[in-house]
C-alpha cells in the first residue's frame, strides 16, 4: 500500500487535557484528517502522563515544549509563546518535507510565524487558522501599552502568512479581509462540535436555574452574574444560578455573592466533569454568558443541543452574538449591566417550553449548515485546486 499523506496540527493545547473552544476545534480537525486517510501529528506542549492516550489513537501527539502558557490572571505569557514558537520551528524544520499539509493556529501568532519559517523553501501548504483577530485597542487592554502594541504589529505581520487562511467566525473573517486585501478566508463551521447523537430536548428543572460554564477570567465577566441574578430574582424569586469553572475571578464572584446575600441561590461547583456538566446544561433554564470576548461561542451550541437558550452580550469582540437569534434560541443583551442581563434572562425565562423547542430546532438546522466536517472537505478541495498542487 502507498504511504498515507502526513499532516501536522500545531497548537499549544490539546483537548481534553486542556479545555476550551480552540482545543476542541483543533482536536476535531486532527480526527477528521485522520478519517480522510492522513497520518496526523499534533505538535503541542508536553502535558505529562496520559497525553498520548487523550488522542484516542486517531492521531499522534508530538510534544515539542514543556511549560505554562498563562499567568495567574489567565493571560498568555509572551515569553512562553515565543519559546513554544521556537520549539515548533525546530521540530517542523526537521520534518518539513514529510508533510502534505501543516495547519498552525495563529493563537499565539508566534506559532504561525514559526511554522511559516520552518516551511520556507518547500511546497508544503501552510493553513493558518485564526480563532480571533484583535484590534490594536484590544491588544493594549489585554497586554498593556508596550506589549499590546508589539502584539498588534506581530498580528499584522502574521496575517500575511499562509497558503490558506481559515476563520472561526464571520466577523473574524471580515477583519482578515480588511487587514489582508484580496484574502479569501475559509469560514469554519463549528456548530457540529457540540453534536451528540444521544442529546435530546430536555425540560428545564424547577425551580429555574441559570448556568455559566467556562473559565473565570476577566474577559468572561463572570463577576457580573451575581448582581444580574439578584436583579432577576426581583421578578422570579426562586431563580438561582450555578457558576461552573474556576479562575482568578472566582474570589470576586464569591465576594459579590456575599455582599448581595445570595446564599444558596448562587452555587460555585468549580470545574465539573462531563456527566455533571451535561446534567447542569440540560436542566438549566438559561445559559448566561456575559463574556466580552469569544472566538466562536461553542458553549451556546452545546446548550442549544438540549434546548437550553442562551443570553449573551453585544460587543465588537464577541462572536457568540452570531449564534444567538433574539426570541429563537435566546437573547442578546445590549450590555453586561445587571439590569440589561436580568431583563434578557427574564425574557428567556418567559419563553418557557416554546423557546426551548425553538432553540433545539435552531441547533438541528445549524449543525448541518455549519459543519466542521464539511469545512475540512472544502479546505482540502481548496488546497488541491491551488496552482502547482
Amino acid at each position: 500500500m502507498p504511504d498515507r499523506p502526513r499532516a501536522a496540527i500545531v497548537y499549544d493545547c490539546l483537548f481534553p487535557v486542556d479545555t476550551g473552544g480552540g482545543e476542541r476545534v483543533y482536536r476535531r480537525i486532527a480526527e477528521l484528517l485522520a478519517e480522510r486517510g492522513y497520518e496526523v501529528d499534533y505538535l503541542t506542549r508536553e502535558r505529562g502522563p496520559g497525553q498520548q492516550e487523550a488522542a484516542g489513537g486517531a492521531f499522534r501527539v508530538v510534544p515539542v515544549w514543556r511549560g505554562e502558557i498563562n499567568d495567574a490572571q489567565g493571560v498568555r505569557r509572551p515569553l512562553a509563546a515565543l519559546r513554544f514558537g521556537w520549539a515548533v520551528l525546530r521540530a517542523l524544520r526537521r520534518q518539513r518535507r514529510a508533510y502534505a499539509l501543516v495547519l498552525a493556529s495563529a493563537t499565539p501568532v508566534f506559532t504561525a510565524m514559526a511554522a511559516s519559517l520552518a516551511l520556507a523553501g518547500t511546497r508544503v501548504p501552510l493553513v493558518v487558522d485564526w480563532l480571533e483577530v484583535w484590534s490594536w485597542r484590544k491588544w493594549r487592554a489585554y497586554s498593556g501599552a508596550l506589549v499590546g502594541t508589539v502584539a498588534a504589529l506581530l498580528q499584522r505581520i502574521a496575517l500575511r502568512l499562509g497558503t490558506v487562511l481559515t476563520a472561526n467566525s464571520s466577523f473574524t473573517a471580515e477583519r482578515i479581509r480588511r487587514r489582508r486585501p484580496g484574502a479569501e478566508p475559509l469560514l469554519l463551521g463549528l456548530v457540529d462540535l457540540a453534536d451528540d447523537e444521544q442529546a435530546a430536548l430536555c425540560p428545564a428543572q424547577q425551580p429555574p436555574r441559570l448556568l455559566f460554564a467556562g473559565r473565570h477570567i476577566a474577559d468572561k465577566r463572570v463577576e457580573a452574574i451575581p448582581a444580574a441574578l439578584a436583579r432577576a430574582r426581583a421578578a422570579v424569586p426562586d431563580l438561582s444560578a450555578d457558576i461552573a469553572g474556576s479562575g482568578p475571578q472566582t474570589p470576586v464572584v464569591r465576594a459579590q455573592a456575599a455582599l448581595l446575600e445570595l446564599g444558596d441561590a448562587l452555587r460555585l461547583p468549580g470545574r465539573v466533569e462531563e456527566p455533571e456538566l451535561v446534567r447542569l446544561m440540560s436542566g438549566a433554564a438559561v445559559l448566561l454568558n456575559p463574556s466580552a470576548r469569544e472566538g466562536f461561542g461553542l458553549v451556546v451550541a452545546e446548550a442549544a443541543r438540549y434546548g437550553t437558550p442562551s443570553v449573551v452580550v453585544a460587543g465588537e469582540d464577541n462572536a457568540a452574538v452570531e449564534l444567538v437569534v433574539d426570541g429563537v434560541n435566546g437573547f442578546v443583551a445590549p450590555s453586561a449591566s445587571a439590569s440589561d442581563l436580568a431583563d434578557a434572562v427574564c425574557r428567556a425565562l418567559a419563553g418557557g417550553p416554546a423557546l426551548r423547542a425553538s432553540t433545539r430546532a435552531w441547533f438541528e438546522r445549524e449543525r448541518s449548515r455549519r459543519s466542521l466536517s464539511v469545512s475540512v472537505d472544502r479546505l482540502l478541495e481548496r488546497l488541491a485546486a491551488r496552482p502547482g498542487a
